[in-house]
């Protein structure tokens, strides 16, 4: 009788800026059955760059993918940093296109406040931040910002990661990542097209971040 080759594990890495993304993904770390790696980026000073640069030196050893989170209003209100935000769009795109480690960029406009919001079922579009005062009962964004259990809060009732994919709208969407997963060879392949004249427009691919859980089987 033929034993089962078992796969060797493998993480996903998450490169992300901001105290709310990294305590949102710490939860899912600690509470999820996911192999997670987050790395937090630092772009002061560096912007999109930061981002590039540590891509460029990171490791790709027992590696399933990378995913980079980003927000796209910075592109818009940061002189020079629209370019530097489509050379990391490109680094990503020629990684994958090698075969390489993927490079799973996500952009999201014009921040994660407003990917935040889009958890619960009822928030219907208005201004982020006064929805996470008046709503979530946060003091202010610096409060909800450094709340370590911002994950919970999100998908507590009348929230949940189910209202927040089905709220991402495919037309407004900066990234478009083709994912396909090769079971045999426990290989993920993506590939990316980005449409920058939506750069502007609220919009998000986060619902990446969790189509790759569901093909891994995370």
């Amino acid at each position: 009788m033929s034993r089962k080759i078992r796969q060797p594990e493998k993480t996903l890495k998450v490169f992300c800026e901001g105290e709310t993304e990294f305590n949102y993904f710490e939860y899912i770390r600690k509470n999820k059955k996911v192999s997670l790696t987050i790395r937090p980026v630092d772009m002061k000073g560096g912007g999109y760059g930061s981002f590039l640069q540590m891509l460029q030196e990171d490791a790709n050893s027992n590696c399933m993918a990378k995913i980079i989170v980003v927000d796209g209003d910075r592109a818009l209100s940061v002189p020079g940093e629209e370019i530097k935000l489509k050379q990391l769009a490109e680094f990503c795109k020629v990684q994958n296109s090698s075969k390489r480690t993927p490079h799973i960029l996500i952009v999201n406009y014009p921040d994660f406040e407003y990917v935040a919001c889009l958890h619960r079922d009822t928030y219907k579009g208005q201004d982020a931040l006064i929805y996470i005062k008046k709503v979530l009962g946060y003091q202010d964004v610096e409060d909800f910002k450094a709340d370590a259990d911002v994950f919970r809060v999100l998908t507590a009732k009348g929230g949940s990661i189910e209202k927040l994919r089905n709220s991402t709208n495919p037309n407004t969407k900066i990234v478009e990542n083709r994912m396909k997963y090769n079971k045999t060879e426990y290989e993920l392949n993506v590939k990316s097209k980005f449409l920058w004249e939506r750069l502007g427009i609220r919009g998000t691919n986060f619902d990446d971040f969790y189509e790759v859980l569901d093909i891994i089987g995370a």
